[in-house]
């Protein structure tokens, strides 16, 4: 008699814990509350300063400022990351995005452009202005809102006052139309990729970068801006400070010597590569030399390209 009352109740268990689980199939996951999940690639948004956030992932480092009266956005990422980058920005701030710098043309930059209604202001240096509208994505008409409604050529200062921004180009570097932009309230500066990281640098010659002009363009920024307590890279997922631009320019120099005197000896962009790495002083032990674009060669095929010219 136990017997069949244990095994009724096993049984009995295990339809309602089949059924249970039916149901709860087919009811739907709760939606993530706006801000708080951000879709697959984009990072949580993180605060730099009191008015100032960093979004990471999905392509490049995305900045929200918030001004007085609205959200000025520094790079969009890739495409389709446009809504991901809102709800991270709804999270901290309800002002409505005015303003969207693209430090330079690649779509990893302002790939999101055009998810921003027309209604926001977006502001170049006049090369990327030029390189953007040569990009497929914006021969579309339905794209052409995310091309720059405002551009500079050699600086450029954006809102007033407390929330002033400073745009600034200084040459040739990753492209030829890199903008640094400095937070003057917040003493943040967006190095966008001319300093993405602390690696090797990418020079893009096709987009008018060059390794030869990259060393004087980073120490002209390095020189030029002031109080800044917080640099901002491209893609570097670590804060850094003025004092590592500065340092930048220094090791871009002494890639560049060493390309110089590879290029004069015969050598191979590979052989300059694993010559570099043994005798790279070591306050850059820690720079990021690995393969990447240009192979084993790495920043040494484009340095080496555009010397043999």
């Amino acid at each position: 008699m136990k017997r069949v009352l244990v095994l009724g109740l096993i049984v009995a268990a295990s339809v309602a814990a089949a059924t249970w689980g039916t149901v709860k199939a087919q009811q739907p996951a709760p939606a993530p509350a706006a801000g708080r999940g951000p879709a697959p690639g984009v990072g949580m948004i993180q605060k730099v300063t009191e008015n100032l956030f960093m979004i990471p992932g999905a392509g490049g480092n995305t900045v929200a400022y918030l001004a007085a009266n609205g959200v000025v956005l520094v790079d969009t990422k890739l495409a389709n990351n446009g809504q991901a980058i809102l709800d991270q920005v709804k999270s901290v701030t309800g002002k409505p995005i005015t303003h969207i710098i693209n430090t330079h043309t690649h779509g990893d930059h302002n790939g999101s452009n055009q998810f921003f209604p027309a209604t926001v202001e977006i502001v170049v240096q006049e090369n990327t202005d030029a390189n953007m509208k040569k990009m497929p994505v914006f021969q579309e008409a339905a794209n052409k809102h995310g091309l720059a409604d405002r551009t500079y050529k050699d600086k450029m200062t954006l809102l007033s006052g407390n929330d002033a921004i400073d745009l600034y180009y200084f040459g040739a570097a990753h492209t030829n139309g890199d903008t640094f932009v400095h937070f003057r309230n917040a003493r943040v500066l967006h190095a966008g990729d001319a300093f993405a990281n602390k690696g090797q640098p990418n020079i893009d010659l096709p987009n008018g970068g060059s390794g030869v002009a990259y060393p004087d363009t980073i120490g002209k920024a390095a020189s030029t801006i002031k109080d800044v307590d917080t640099v901002v890279g491209g893609h570097n997922a670590n804060l850094m400070k003025m004092s590592d631009v500065a340092d930048y320019s220094e090791f871009t120099r002494l890639m560049l010597t060493h390309a110089r005197a590879a290029v004069k000896a015969g050598k191979t962009p590979e052989q300059a590569m694993m010559e570099f790495q043994a005798s790279i002083p070591a306050k850059f032990k820690d720079y990021n030399l690995g393969g990447g674009r240009g192979g084993p060669g790495g920043a040494f095929v484009p340095l080496f390209e555009e010397l043999k010219r």
